[in-house]
């Protein structure tokens, strides 16, 4: 009974895709078809094959033993906060375990930006997802690049593309801007919540945030027009391209609305599908330097926003105790979202759990709601585990919204930031929508 009503869910949330669209008959069914299967295969394939289970708790323990290096050095630095051993913080401790391994992880992934195999295989796997999909080529790249930097950084390195496309493709950008995790964060979910599922749900995220955005705010691409110009480290005539690529990006747990960072480095024209010259590269230390300073900055905004974010929600939900004692905004959006959990195949009493988790991670972020179950997740089953982590594992929520269009203020012209700007609900929307999407295809196969 329950995978039937987790197979309708998939149907569903497929179907609000259209209900919602702002042009039904523009969709691209056959590319969604394509879409759609690539993305069961893979779920398929991650969960229920041997060597996918296997590929994916390979990577997961490879996120792990990067944590506990960097318990040497919290260990040096901060004595017995990760334990009287200096190898496991006990009691879990949301600081230790989740936020100070960043300062290990973000250089990591920037160092491999600095010698050029980050953008190296952004670029490939951005062409063969292009080739499998029928979509855009940018569109395309853009997902990957979410899926290693996180959302603003990608949008501050494609800065000359979304100059040069049309105000419709910068639409579908801001929407699929809503659905992503950065590489260097996942460290930290796994630590806070099953690390085999948070690794399955990025790929899906990724083919997910394409599939919405093309159902929501479909766009015709003529092939003179799809072309890429001036992306991010591959191909971009801006330094910034291939440096620290999470001082903007991760900060989204922190969801701090703003382009800052994006808008540091200037607008750079776009210069037509010729390749520039390559800029000259900043000294390695002084590089490495700027990435830790940046890994520190994303630790403190991300601790100050969780702290301000759990803060605020319990204030309302303490007013709204005053007007009913069995009144919280957990309870309000645990309603609205109570049939969206049902139909990810959950029995009643689970999703009006679950259903609540949803509505505080959109509130607040997921480093809110995983924080919350870090203590207990092991003890649910495992299709419970399964879609609540998937479903936190990207950084749709109220204030990314905010972030994105913050972030777009400072690369693109009024007209297109006008033009986005009256498509926040269906931004929001998608977001929610690739989260749930993902949550159902994985719940398909693990019970």
């Amino acid at each position: 009974m329950y995978l039937a009503l987790n197979v309708l869910g998939v149907a569903v949330f497929l179907g609000l895709g259209w209900l919602f669209s702002k042009d039904r008959r523009g969709i691209r069914w056959k590319s969604v078809g394509l879409m759609v299967a690539l993305n069961i295969v893979i779920a398929w394939f991650l969960t229920s094959f041997p060597v996918g289970r296997a590929v994916v708790r390979a990577a997961a323990d490879g996120f792990a033993w990067l944590v506990a290096i960097a318990y040497e050095g919290i260990s040096f630095a901060l004595q017995d906060w990760v334990g009287p051993t200096g190898v496991d913080p006990a009691p879990v401790n949301f600081v230790v375990s989740a936020l100070l391994p960043i300062l290990l992880i973000v250089p990591l992934f920037d160092i491999l930006s600095y010698i050029g195999f980050l953008p190296w295989l952004i670029r490939w796997v951005g062409r063969g997802l292009s080739f499998v999909t029928r979509q855009p080529r940018f569109e395309t790249f853009f997902a990957v690049e979410m899926m290693f930097l996180g959302n603003t950084e990608a949008l501050a390195v494609s800065r000359a593309q979304l100059k040069h496309m049309s105000a419709q493709r910068t639409v579908t950008i801001a929407m699929m801007s809503m659905s992503c995790v950065t590489a260097a964060l996942i460290g930290a979910y796994t630590q806070l919540v099953p690390g085999e599922f948070v690794l399955t749900a990025v790929p899906l995220n990724c083919i997910n945030a394409l599939l919405v955005a093309s159902l929501l705010f479909p766009v015709e691409v003529p092939a003179e027009e799809d072309v890429i110009v001036g992306v991010g480290a591959v191909e971009s005539d801006t330094p910034q391209a291939a440096t620290t690529g999470a001082d903007v990006a991760a900060a989204d747990g922190a969801a701090v609305g703003t382009a800052a960072d994006a808008s540091d480095a200037g607008p750079t024209e776009p210069t037509g599908p010729s390749k520039p010259a390559k800029p000259e590269r900043e000294p390695f230390f002084s590089f490495l330097g700027d990435s830790i300073l940046g890994a520190g900055k994303i630790v403190l905004i991300v601790l100050a926003n969780v702290i301000a974010f759990v803060a605020l929600a319990g204030l309302v939900n303490h007013l709204l105790g005053l007007i009913h004692s069995g009144l919280s905004l957990q309870a309000i959006l645990g309603i609205v979202l109570f049939v969206p959990a049902m139909l990810l195949g959950l029995d009643p009493a689970t999703a009006t759990e679950v259903s609540q988790m949803m509505g505080l991670k959109l509130v607040t972020n997921e480093f809110v709601v995983m924080g919350q179950i870090t203590g207990e997740v092991a003890g649910y089953d495992r299709h419970h585990q399964a879609v609540l982590t998937v479903f936190l594992t990207s950084f749709a929520n109220l204030s990314t919204v905010g972030m994105i269009i913050g972030a777009f203020k400072g690369l693109v012209d009024r007209e297109k930031n006008d033009l986005i700007s009256r498509n926040v609900g269906r931004m929001l929307l998608a977001g929610i929508l690739v989260s749930l999407l993902s949550a159902a295809l994985v719940g398909l196969f693990v019970w």
